[in-house]
């Protein structure tokens, strides 16, 4: 943990401040920690500016490319047939390690879901795919591409549950109907299960297993 806290802290000072010249520490500090307390979160440009009492967007996007230069966080964009709507749509954000978010967190409270969808995350990065998540009336965690192309649709939570199942695959089955995809994923601590809704099919798989596939 305290290495991790002692990471952080040498990433913001020397990979970001003294290469950039950054005159306000402590808001990079600020921004940085918040960013990655909200792992799996969407954010906005604007709503920085506000939180942080910064006097334009383009200051807080300075702050917001250096952590995504120093890979410190990655942004993925809403998806989009517009690419300037996928600029100004709100992004959510991710870090480069789950055990980095958690030792680092300004939260008092361990949110396992956005760290699972973290991991998801990381895992999806590692095999060089493009990345977007999906919202239209429900939300679907991640849908991605590669060479242009749509490879899969994915929804993550720690388990399904009376509470969110309707939400879980409200949300991927819209994306696979936009998308038309006949299969989607729902990646799950420990949880497997299948599902035929009027023809696509969903496979409720663990984290752990799904990546060693």
């Amino acid at each position: 943990m305290e290495t991790l806290q002692q990471l952080f802290r040498d990433i913001l000072y020397r990979d970001i401040a003294v290469r950039y010249g950054v005159r306000n520490v402590r808001t990079l500090i600020d921004i940085a920690s918040y960013l990655i307390s909200n792992a799996g979160k969407e954010y906005t440009l604007n709503r920085l500016k506000n939180s942080f009492n910064l006097g334009s967007t383009n200051s807080v996007s300075e702050y917001v490319s250096w952590c995504e230069d120093s890979y410190l966080i990655f942004s993925v964009p809403q998806f989009s047939w517009s690419a300037k709507s996928m600029v100004v749509n709100p992004k959510k954000v991710y870090t480069i390690d789950s055990g980095f978010a958690r030792a680092n967190s300004l939260s008092y409270t361990n949110d396992f879901g956005r760290l699972l969808e973290n991991a998801v995350f990381l895992a999806l990065k590692r095999n060089n795919l493009t990345i977007n998540y999906f919202k239209g009336k429900y939300e679907c965690d991640f849908v991605v591409f590669k060479l242009k192309q749509i490879e899969g649709a994915y929804q993550v939570c720690t388990d399904l549950n009376l509470d969110n199942k309707n939400r879980e695959i409200s949300g991927l089955i819209e994306a696979m109907e936009f998308f038309n995809l006949g299969y989607g994923t729902i990646l799950t601590l420990n949880q497997e299960d299948y599902f035929n809704i009027s023809g696509k099919e969903i496979k409720v798989v663990p984290v752990w297993k799904w990546v060693l596939i």
